[in-house]
């Protein structure tokens, strides 16, 4: 799996499943988390917002490869907002869930067509 390749530490820890639903174009990816330490969501949250945050803002001020990367919304969404989205990843805080203190679902967003299309350009 891709992500073993970038987080070694990860490697031979997650499984993934694909399906496709009728959707018109973006994709969702629901991450469910073990958590070694014991976390609420919003703890969980409150650091994701930062660093989404950071490089949402650094895409309004940049140009260069890295716009455009990573975004987080707390409002609700549905898959047709994120079409034309040039972000790779969109965390969707108010989708995902603490099931109990050791597990979180964690949902993101990205327009599969209209993202990679865009990364080749910037390429």
């Amino acid at each position: 799996m891709a992500v073993g390749k970038v987080l070694p530490v990860l490697d031979g820890k997650l499984t993934k499943m694909s399906f496709r639903v009728p959707t018109v174009d973006v994709s969702v990816v629901d991450l469910t988390v073990r958590l070694e330490k014991k976390a609420a969501y919003e703890q969980i949250k409150a650091p994701i917002k930062q660093v989404f945050n950071f490089w949402d803002s650094f895409r309004e001020e940049s140009e260069g490869k890295l716009k455009g990367i990573l975004g987080y919304i707390e409002e609700d969404g549905v898959s047709t907002d994120f079409i034309g989205d040039s972000r790779s990843r969109i965390f969707d805080a108010k989708a995902g869930i603490a099931l109990n203190d050791n597990f979180v679902k964690l949902v993101s967003w990205y327009d599969n067509e209209w993202g990679y299309r865009y990364k080749l350009l910037l390429a």
